[in-house]
């Protein structure tokens, strides 16, 4: 039975309050007597935070469909899977759905877009909500056609019955009729009757990329809108002490020099006029050194364990046992950028005492609060809304971009103003992925079975998102600083540094011990997997390790430690499709490894094997090919599953391949693609092969960061199965594979 609301008008005016019910299973005979009511289990998915099925779907009288996520695009194909899971449960084509975006003046508030959450929870918060509003409409056509439920099928958004009879969604809406109260459970399709949802639809997000249309907020243009560039000091903690704007104020097109505090920018008509207006400032401005050294590189491993950290044991499991076959390795990874290929910018806009603001940010409601506080304003007076950027995941300089557009078009009101961030600003200020550091023991028995293992990783927090407005970089640069947050620790079972640390396999005594380090010696914060990345290479590289103390197959010695049947087939589908078993002498310098992970330990599934070659004489090493194997849950769309673990291959190649950021001891050096090289495509794998396992009926599973650190050890392994030399040590360039392997 459905109970229909009244709309919101006769509520207030009747001063009553509404109680909505939706039951979408069977009745129930109520016994006579007291009873006890099972508790009522929690809405899924994002739907906890947002639980007005309005929220998420809304139609209109003329049938258009339009549906709201607070998750944003970020190039992972969200909009995609989310309109179909929309498409299939409302029983509408996706090309008559309209899909908004992590707006703030519009979609539900999801938090941040990052930790592969996006499909658990806004795609659950949207299939929950579109199969609850087609029933609805499908009680309300009944209804209207005097026929029974089971008598009606939908086909486009019209209801039609056994005799021809139809009406359409927009004719069913009237009266608020979809501003109730989600359910906890909803009536969902059968997945052998899906038409959409399972099916490789061609990602949205595409066409505009690849035609030259308007795709990011880069490529944004307002009427009237001008253009601006920020001055950056020339380290951390430095201070503005002085600046002559007199002469860059009389420069071609210069509308407004812009200073407070630390905080210096030039505004102008055109873009390179801002650009000439910069680099003009710049000479003029005199910082005061604030002495903040930056750590030696060479010894920044032992300089990070010799901070002060808070330790915590995150799994003490039995006992550490003692054994005569025990093995311990060390592992390190250096900080890494996001290295965006678009620098971060954005657009923002101040007019009647608000703010808008266009961002590539993550998180547009955290940034929204942020922002709100940066220019004193309360937070319903500004408007984030989300626009792609072209790079990263993770947390780059969109957000500060943000603040930078903020302040300028404060200062600049009625005009929108865009600042983009130049390459060396990108390259030195955007918050990098920690450096950290790892170490494991582990004892094994007679039969090469671990029996014991022991694990701990140091690093920085993986987080300092907005937040406050401490948390950008014009809150710490304006004249009146807002303190910075302290630096946090994400708790399990998400974990930050310590993402992935637990083991996955059946080790009977096991203990892992997380050492977060607060003091941050360089701006850091969440980079794709964020310690997924780390620990997953150290525990799948010293995995192969221990296989070969034991003299077992590498693929053999993970199934003979895992009980959980879905990694297993992950596992044995990886393998079998790579053709491990089949291998006869390898080439000089080529060598063939395997890892596997489940993303947070509860996430995607996924398994890589790869083939490399190795350079003997320079101590190159390129990618051949890799073969994955991903399990996703329900898959909505397995060719955008395969988009996300074949990216994820390509970058952790060129992670594990190239990138490390350098510094000295006052600044950051690795300010261009010379000095922070990336992959490049005559590096790109010949072949990448993405097996995806599909589990119709089960729970969907973030997948977007699922690769990063299987394909990281994947290579690690195969490097010492080509050379014989096992490196721990990130990443593996050419200097350092040389020089393990003694040329």
């Amino acid at each position: 039975m459905t109970t229909l609301a009244p709309s919101r008008r006769q509520v207030v005016a009747g001063g009553g309050a509404l109680i909505v019910s939706i039951s979408l299973g069977g009745t129930r005979t109520l016994a006579q007597g007291p009873q006890t009511s099972p508790p009522t289990p929690p809405l899924p998915g994002s739907l906890k935070g947002a639980p007005m099925l309005d929220s998420w779907i809304r139609i209109d009288a003329d049938g258009a469909v339009t549906v709201f996520t607070g998750k944003a695009e970020l190039g992972q194909g969200i909009k995609t899977a989310l309109l179909q899971v929309a498409s299939e449960e409302l029983g509408v084509a996706m090309p008559r759905i309209k899909l908004v975006t992590a707006d703030t003046a519009t979609t539900p508030d999801e938090g941040y877009t990052s930790g592969s959450q996006s499909m658990p929870n806004s795609a659950t918060a949207i299939r929950n909500a579109a199969a609850q509003v087609r029933e609805i409409l499908l009680a309300r056509a009944a209804e209207r056609l005097s026929v029974n439920v089971e008598r009606l099928k939908i086909r486009d958004g019209i209801m039609i019955a056994d005799d021809g009879s139809s009406v359409g969604f927009g004719e069913l809406v009237g009266n608020d009729v979809l501003h109730v109260a989600a359910q906890p459970t909803s009536r969902f399709k059968e997945p052998s009757t899906y038409t959409v949802m399972g099916k490789p639809i061609a990602r949205v997000d595409i066409p505009a990329k690849v035609t030259g249309g308007v795709a990011y907020v880069h490529d944004l243009r307002l009427p009237g809108m001008v253009h601006a560039r920020v001055v950056r000091p020339p380290g951390y903690g430095a201070r503005l002490a002085e600046v002559d704007t007199g002469s860059v104020e009389t420069m071609p097109g210069v509308l407004k020099v812009v200073r407070d505090g630390s905080f210096l920018a030039v505004i102008a008509g055109r873009e390179y006029q801002a650009v000439r207006a910069m680099w003009a400032l710049a000479q003029t401005a005199r910082w005061i050194d604030a002495k903040q050294e930056l750590p030696d590189q060479a010894v920044i491993y032992d300089y990070l364990k010799k901070l002060p950290s808070r330790d915590t044991t995150i799994l003490n499991r039995g006992m550490i046992a003692s054994s005569s076959s025990v093995h311990s390795a060390t592992y390190q990874r250096p900080y890494q950028m996001h290295g965006a290929i678009g620098p971060a910018c954005a657009v923002a806009l101040f007019a009647d005492d608000s703010l808008t603001v266009w961002s590539h940010g993550q998180g547009m409601f955290p940034l929204r609060r942020a922002l709100a506080e940066l220019v004193g304003l309360p937070p319903d007076k500004v408007r984030g809304i989300h626009m792609e950027g072209s790079g990263c995941y993770g947390h780059n300089g969109a957000d500060d971009a943000g603040g930078d557009a903020a302040l300028l078009a404060r200062a600049l009101p009625g005009r929108p103003v865009r600042v983009q961030w130049m390459r060396e600003q990108e390259h030195s200020w955007e918050p990098y992925g920690p450096a950290m550091t790892t170490g494991v023991t582990a004892a094994l028995d007679r039969g090469g079975n671990i029996i014991s293992w022991q694990y701990d990783v140091w690093s920085n927090t993986h987080s300092t998102r907005p937040g406050p407005a401490g948390s950008l970089l014009a809150g710490l640069a304006v004249a009146s600083p807002f303190p910075a947050p302290p630096p946090a620790v994400i708790p399990q079972p998400e974990g930050g540094g310590d993402r992935n640390a637990i083991p996955i396999y059946a080790i009977p005594n096991a203990q892992v011990v997380h050492h977060f380090i607060p003091d941050m010696p360089l701006r850091v914060s969440a980079m794709r997997a964020l310690g997924a990345y780390m620990n997953v290479f150290s525990v799948e590289s010293f995995m192969d390790e221990l296989a070969k103390v034991a003299g077992i197959d590498p693929v053999e010695y993970r199934l003979n430690h895992l009980d959980d049947a879905r990694a297993r087939a992950v596992v044995r589908m990886a393998a079998e499709k790579f053709d491990w078993r089949a291998r006869g002498a390898s080439p000089r310098g080529r060598g063939r490894g395997f890892a596997f992970a489940r993303y947070k330990n509860f996430a995607a599934l996924c398994a890589v094997a790869v083939e490399v070659e190795v350079e003997h004489e320079t101590g190159a090493v390129r990618l051949v090919r890799a073969v994955a194997a991903v399990d996703s849950g329900q898959a909505v769309n397995p060719d955008g599953i395969k988009n996300q673990i074949e990216g994820g291959v390509i970058q952790a190649a060129s992670w594990t391949l190239f990138e490390q950021v350098t510094f000295d001891r006052r600044q950051i050096t690795s300010r261009d693609w010379s000095l922070y090289p990336i992959l490049r495509f005559q590096a790109v794998p010949e072949r990448v092969e993405v097996h995806v396992i599909d589990r119709p009926g089960q729970p969907f599973l973030g997948t977007g960061e699922a690769a990063a650190g299987p394909t990281a050890a994947a290579i690690a392994n195969a490097v010492a199965d080509a050379t014989g030399a096992r490196i721990r040590d990130l990443p593996l360039t050419r200097q350092r594979v040389k020089a393990a392997i003694g040329v």
